[in-house]
């Protein structure tokens, strides 16, 4: 059975930082694609990063770019998002997906709300004050 758990969310204060982790089990992460996701109620869930697997390669939207980092531990199969510089704006549910196909991983197409991940987490809350 495939799970991935995310942690590290929590509450900061803008300008602040914060590194979540998801850890998967069920399947060997190395060259999938895995990517962070996040949703504030009532708005449409939002790619944030998104990283092919065993290369390291990676693609990030346009609101967290030069911010946040995604990057891989594959000797522990766990999938980081380094978020530096936060902002108000960046609260939400984070969320880690994965898929098994690497096919346009490395696109927007990965980070568009109707993406398909065939696998989810349940999610942690980041909250960034001013």
């Amino acid at each position: 059975q495939v799970q991935l758990v995310e942690s590290g969310g929590g509450s900061v204060q803008a300008g602040g930082s914060l590194r979540l982790s998801c850890v998967v089990s069920g399947f060997t992460i190395n060259s999938n694609c895995m990517a962070w996701f996040r949703r504030i109620p009532g708005k449409e869930r939002e790619g944030v990063a998104v990283i092919f697997t065993g290369s390291g390669s990676t693609y990030y939207g346009d609101s967290v770019k030069g911010r946040f980092t995604i990057s891989q531990d594959l000797a522990k199969n766990t999938v980081h998002l380094q978020m530096n510089s936060l902002k108000p704006e960046d609260t939400a549910m984070y969320y880690c997906a994965a898929r098994t196909s690497g096919y346009n991983c490395l696109s927007w197409l990965s980070l568009t709300p109707s993406a398909n991940f065939a696998y989810w987490g349940q999610g942690t809350q980041v909250t960034v004050s001013s």
